[in-house]
């Protein structure tokens, strides 16, 4: 991915929002995949980690993980142009590419309708869906206490997404279909990857994996 500027970002992400496809996730798939990142301060690098698992029964089949120099400053709304260049060295090492994956950010819920979870499938051509423990923009209706509430995440009057309550009593998850998904095929998926924990269980073995990384990472 070429170095731009943050105004050449927002042009792109504008431009490539336009080859988003919006439809049901595939009824029947084999691989899922999940991935998290973790910033080196003092090396300015990312470690980017993809965990693969068996669907339904969310087995674990493969970790790979690169870290590599960080070209794009944070600047919020534009994450995936700091992401997703590790994230596709890591997927360059995977054995088996998935056939849905799951990313720790925004999908459609996103200002210019061009997240994370958007960009990346967009480049991989895999059906994608993007699951943020905070929400970037929209607007819902008030959000019951209990595990399961759920309502629409509205954006200019169209549904970009789902809020959902995983876990009784705590923060709720902003899921959004990034390529190839839609809103209610993207909330089930999410909804099936959750047991005890607020966050789905293929991004936390991921998280999980890429703390391991950042902490056993030499100093520059």
């Amino acid at each position: 991915m070429e170095r731009l500027s943050p105004r050449e970002a927002r042009e792109l992400q504008e431009r490539l929002a336009g080859r988003v496809r919006l439809q049901p996730l595939p009824a029947s798939f084999s691989v899922l995949a999940a991935a998290d990142l973790s910033y080196l301060k003092e090396s300015h690098e990312l470690i980017a980690v993809i965990v693969t698992f068996s669907w339904p029964d969310l087995e674990p089949l493969e970790t790979v993980h690169i870290k590599a120099p960080v070209h794009f400053p944070y600047v919020p709304g534009l994450l995936s142009f700091r992401e997703i260049p590790p994230l596709l060295k890591a997927y360059e090492h995977l054995r088996k590419p998935p056939d849905v994956f799951l990313c720790d950010g925004q999908g459609l819920a996103h200002p210019r309708r061009f997240g994370l979870a958007c960009h990346l499938g967009v480049v991989l051509s895999v059906p994608t869906v993007g699951c943020a423990k905070s929400r970037l923009c929209g607007e819902h209706d008030p959000l019951g206490p209990m595990r399961g509430e759920r309502r629409p995440l509205m954006l200019s009057g169209e549904q970009v997404g789902y809020v959902y309550r995983s876990k009784s009593h705590v923060k709720p998850l902003y899921i959004s279909p990034g390529h190839l998904a839609d809103c209610d095929s993207s909330l089930e998926l999410v909804r099936r990857c959750i047991s005890r924990f607020r966050i789905p269980d293929p991004l936390r073995v991921a998280h999980q994996s890429a703390a391991r990384l950042r902490k056993a990472a030499p100093s520059p």
